[in-house]
């Protein structure tokens, strides 16, 4: 049976750059307008109802999004906030304002580990939506046919190990047959603690200075995705 890969996006599939730079702004603008206009639909309302609670109390959806838009820029992983950042960021992604970036290693290596039998999930900070937003229009095209689900901050912070150990349950294998990817050696080591495989990210466009030794904290370091092999790492 083929291993499990488990992967973050922000600086692991994707640049940092692009979420601060291109999808952080693009809902900071958007948010006053969108709560404005949709404030009263279900979803929405959810959502909204449980940022004004971890606000304070807020009763005011104008006052409410002032504070979002705070959040955003505190980088704040806040489910709720991740959810509303989704919903706008598909308006812009269905109106071509965008393609999600992914590195030129990324897709490729997705596309040959799916096809060699290795199931593929995502676990990111940002939203299940938001995730397949990213992957359905991303500049390699519509990659969400290799991606067999998607975990987002409703199972736990991502530096938690139980949030592991709950993606391990619900993908149904051992947790030493899950290898997961990302840039965050906080991550990787909450997901060791859990019994996966791990592996770190060092990119030199997000971490010009690398990280190796100490600062990889024993998990195996690569630059790419070219220098994984997923049944040796």
């Amino acid at each position: 049976m083929k291993r499990v890969i488990l992967t973050d996006i922000e600086g692991t599939t994707s640049s940092i750059s692009f979420v601060k730079q291109v999808l952080f702004p693009y809902a900071r603008q958007a948010l006053p307008g969108f709560v404005r206009e949709h404030a009263r639909d279900p979803e929405v309302r959810r959502w909204l109802d449980a940022a004004a609670v971890d606000a304070g109390g807020i009763c005011q959806d104008t006052v409410l999004a002032e504070v979002l838009q705070g959040w955003i820029d505190e980088d704040r992983k806040h489910t709720a906030l991740k959810a509303l950042q989704g919903m706008i960021w598909e308006q812009g992604y269905r109106s071509g304002a965008y393609r999600a970036h992914l590195y030129p290693d990324t897709a490729p290596a997705l596309r040959q580990w799916h096809a060699a039998g290795h199931p593929l999930y995502v676990y990111s900070s940002g939203s299940v939506p938001a995730q397949k937003l990213f992957f359905g229009f991303s500049e390699a095209g519509d990659l969400t046919p290799l991606i067999s689900g998607w975990f987002d901050t409703e199972v736990g912070g991502k530096r938690e190990a139980d949030s592991y150990r709950t993606i391990v349950q619900r993908i149904g294998r051992e947790a030493g047959d899950i290898l997961f990817l990302s840039d965050v050696v906080e991550e990787l080591d909450a997901a060791r603690e859990a019994g996966l495989g791990t592996v770190l990210l060092d990119r030199r466009e997000d971490y010009p200075q690398p990280r190796e030794g100490e600062a990889a904290n024993g998990h195996l370091r690569v630059e790419d995705f070219s220098q994984i092999q997923p049944e040796a790492a």
